[in-house]
């Protein structure tokens, strides 16, 4: 394991204090046990409970209890070892801990003794960052998972009231499944799927996936959503959807072994309404990944630190979970809010950096879906080369993306779009989004109930006439848009390719004002 190899090199090399962020203790330790016996250390572990205590003896020791006794031990100890202190976090905060801490460190880099720190999130203060090393103690990978689920298979499966279905393709399935979970919770995951129907097979991939949320929600800065959206509720979008499909098998090992990089992400900017968070839900059923939404605005917090220790998390999460796509709705109000005019030493500064660093240089299988309706209050860090694999310019609708459109929202509602002009809602509707025609043909439906009939194209017509859209109440606006996005961005629609954009766009705007004299 590549995470116990790197602890092993620190050890060795005597660096004085550790800080291992994980909320597996017991993998941990086991890990630290490990090397503690091929280097002949003795291995002790303290908590606020029992004190500190040999790990192989258990037990407790009320005298170690105090967090400044148990540095005193350390300091005493005459014997090579590993001291690992679990929950130590609590404590940093305490200028005598703290001293004590730096002191201490300057003692054990010329000894074989090792402080190590275990704790679920990084609470480091900064008088302590010089002496302290930083290390994220990684999920359960794919073989350890698939050796915890080979375990319990091997404890039931002379049970015969338990069946087991697992070819190779669903156990890989279900393992995939499992990925981003600690091993106690995978644990009782697999337990829980075998529980439900004394069996374990294919459907049980949807019970894995479901502990999954679970984790995702608890940590309160990332939403799982559910698959629901279908590929063809997509209408239009001809380029953007080609480009898509391309990468639907780009996180297999066979693209892998073909010398494909995984896709990093991309960048939709466009009109309100055009289908940009549509595409994303609808490409996490496409690819069959789990589709986290990240709410800028909840990473930001009161607390001194806690905003970087955020970002942290649910960047750690995203890649916990991977393959997954983690989608960033509305980009630019997030980034509004992070760079507003109160002061916050810097904060704001340093997680968006974090993020952007991250954006560039992750390996994780982790696809960004970002959305923007506004690009001018985008800073221009996110749109440089090399954050997102393309930046893609999501337009009103064209004619035949129009009539596409009319005939998902039709057939959604349980109507045959050839009982209906198309030909004339197309015309009546130049200039809508997806979003309003989707507006209107829900209108017409409220009509047609009210007056106990079947839905006709004229209510769909009336509603559409009785609507002013979003093209012609800020017009100026959504020039401004497309005039930008003609030269810098890659066009979504074939419908875009032609050149006319602006001059069909001039069509719904007001007429152009000049001032005097220009």
């Amino acid at each position: 394991m590549e995470i116990e190899r790197q602890l092993d090199v620190l050890i060795r090399a005597r660096y004085p204090i550790i800080y291992i962020v994980s909320y597996e203790e017991d993998r941990v330790t086991a890990c630290l046990h490990g090397i503690a016996q091929r280097w002949n250390k003795k291995l002790h572990v303290w908590s606020v409970v029992r004190g500190m205590v040999p790990f192989e003896k258990g037990g407790a020791d009320t005298a170690t209890r105090d967090p400044g006794k148990a540095l005193e031990f350390v300091e005493s100890s005459q014997s090579p070892g590993l001291f690992v202190f679990r929950d130590f976090d609590a404590y940093l905060s305490e200028p005598r801990l703290q001293r004590h801490l730096r002191e201490l460190a300057s003692s054990l880099k010329v000894s074989h003794k090792t402080l190590i720190i275990v704790a679920p999130t990084l609470k480091l203060p900064c008088s302590l960052e010089k002496d302290v090393t930083v290390v994220d103690f990684q999920l359960p990978t794919f073989a350890e998972l698939n050796a915890l689920l080979d375990q319990m298979v091997a404890e039931v499966r002379d049970n015969p009231s338990v069946r087991i279905d697992l070819p190779g393709d669903t156990k890989e399935e279900l393992v995939k499944a499992a990925l981003g979970l600690t091993r106690t919770e995978a644990e009782n995951a697999f337990a829980k799927a075998l529980v439900l129907d004394s069996a374990l097979d294919a459907s049980d991939i949807d019970v894995i996936l479901s502990e999954k949320q679970q984790v995702i929600r608890k940590t309160g800065l990332l939403e799982y959503y559910e698959a629901d959206e279908q590929w063809g509720e997509v209408g239009g979008l001809e380029l953007l959807k080609e480009w898509l499909l391309k990468r639907r098998l780009a996180f297999n090992e066979r693209a892998r072994e073909f010398g494909l990089p995984q896709p990093k992400g991309i960048l939709l900017l466009g009109v309100q309404g055009c289908g940009k968070s549509l595409v994303a839900k609808a490409v996490a059923g496409l690819w069959r990944l789990p589709l986290l939404r990240l709410d800028l605005g909840s990473v930001f917090s009161g607390l001194v630190g806690s905003s970087e220790e955020n970002m942290r998390r649910a960047i750690r999460t995203a890649e916990g979970v991977s393959p997954c796509i983690l989608w960033l709705d509305e980009l630019e109000k997030g980034l509004s809010g992070m760079t507003g005019g109160h002061s916050d030493g810097g904060t704001a500064a340093r997680v968006f950096g974090s993020f952007l660093t991250w954006l560039q240089e992750k390996t994780a299988p982790v696809f960004v879906i970002a959305t923007a309706n506004n690009v001018h209050q985008l800073p221009p860090e996110v749109l440089r080369k090399g954050r997102f694999d393309e930046i893609f310019f999501v337009d009103l609708p064209g004619e035949g993306e129009r009539a596409e459109i009319f005939r998902i929202h039709l057939r959604k509602r349980k109507r045959d779009p050839n009982r209906f002009d198309l030909e004339g809602l197309v015309a009546t509707s130049q200039g809508f989004s997806g979003a309003e025609i989707e507006q209107a043909v829900i209108a017409g439906l409220y009509d047609a109930f009210e007056q106990d009939r079947d839905l006709a194209t004229a209510d769909v017509q009336n509603a559409l006439t009785q609507t002013i859209p979003l093209s012609k109440m800020m017009s100026e606006e959504i020039d401004a848009l497309v005039r930008w996005a003609r030269h810098r961005a890659r066009a979504a629609s074939a419908t875009e390719v032609a050149g006319t954009v602006g001059a069909r766009r001039l069509e719904f705007g007001e007429p152009v004002r000049y001032n005097e004299g220009s």
